[in-house]
């Protein structure tokens, strides 16, 4: 899926040069195309070769505050890998629109998996099923703004002299573990096609395949809300308990939720959920790849350690897995009280 879309200015969103022309007005193509993916969810950004002040004047034209703008003179490249790891997506999640060959050829060339497009490509791309997420929920209409508030969090972040708790409890961060209902399941299934960098699966799992975890007796369907002072994230993770033999079949958690201390509250809960069961270890069967890596990085953290190390590492058909396991006779870390359950 293609989670963000990279705009040129010049002779792009604008109709015009922003340098040149005087007020240059929007491409009203473009503009609804803009419009409409960003109500599917897919953050929009500007990578342009402008004074900064060109963004703002587009934001202002088209009535949309971008997720991430670089507007310099350095190569666009450079820019559209900067958005790239600011927003926390992989090469891949994003798409780049420029007018100019030369700089759709540069981009393709240094970053070949971004998806590179012509403005004129831009209304049938739209159709692709990349630019279609197969569901839409609250939290992907409002992921342009989840973004904005994300940048004014690391703003104040980076300005904030005391350590990362200290900030958390500042922002007044709270974290709320409950049961999953039937209305989460469509945002339950988003974050498992979504989310690549914490999911320990690495498998979609559908809105019907939840439904029915939700209604085994020995499945527990968990979710996990965030927000701040900063604003409301809404779910932003969740996972699957099989209790008959306390394992946790799947983990997954929003790139959003990253360093809030999010992942470690779930953690700590369900090993002492288990533990207050009488289990002795907590286990999290987790899939290896590379996009998984701060997943499992996290497991470890919080006291996991990987055995059973099985499947082909040829990259046939087998994925590799591990058992990821917490013997539960060690201490746990207290919760923060800033989570409730």
């Amino acid at each position: 899926m293609i989670k963000c879309v990279i705009w040129d200015l010049d002779n792009t969103l604008l109709a015009g040069v922003y340098l040149e022309d005087e007020h240059p007005a929007c491409d009203p193509l473009l503009a609804r195309v803009l419009g409409d993916l960003a109500s599917r969810g897919i953050l929009q950004a500007i990578a342009s070769k402008n004074p900064p002040e060109a963004a703002d004047y587009a934001a202002r034209l088209l009535g949309h505050e971008f997720a991430a703008v670089r507007c310099d003179w350095a190569a666009k490249s450079a820019a559209v890998g900067s958005i790239v790891a600011e927003l926390g997506l992989q090469p891949q999640e994003a798409a780049f629109v420029d007018d100019d060959a030369m700089e759709r050829a540069q981009v393709a060339f240094t970053l070949p998996d971004v998806v590179v497009l012509e403005p004129r490509d831009m209304a049938d791309a739209a159709t692709w099923p990349q630019f279609s997420p197969p569901v839409i929920t609250e939290e992907a209409r409002r992921r342009g703004e989840l973004y904005l508030q994300r940048r004014a969090r690391h703003a104040e972040a980076k300005a904030f002299g005391g350590s990362v708790a200290e900030f958390l409890r500042y922002s007044r961060t709270a974290v709320r573990i409950a049961p999953a209902g039937p209305a989460d399941l469509a945002r339950l299934h988003e974050l498992s096609v979504r989310t690549h960098q914490f999911n320990s699966s690495g498998v979609e799992v559908t809105a019907d395949d939840f439904a029915k975890l939700l209604a085994a007796p020995d499945q527990q369907v968990i979710t996990v809300r965030l927000s701040d002072k900063f604003g409301d994230d809404g779910i932003v993770g969740g996972c699957v308990l099989a209790t008959a033999r306390w394992r946790m079949p799947l983990l997954m958690m929003s790139c959003r939720a990253l360093g809030r201390g999010v992942i470690d509250a779930l953690l700590t809960w369900a090993c002492a959920t288990a533990r207050e069961a009488g289990a002795s270890q907590l286990v999290v069967p987790c899939v290896i790849n590379s996009r998984n890596v701060p997943l499992r990085v996290a497991l470890t953290s919080a006291g996991f350690r990987a055995s059973n190390d099985t499947g082909d590492t040829g990259g046939t058909k087998t994925p590799r897995t591990a058992d990821y396991i917490r013997l539960l006779d060690q201490p746990l870390p207290d919760l923060p009280e800033w989570v409730t359950w």
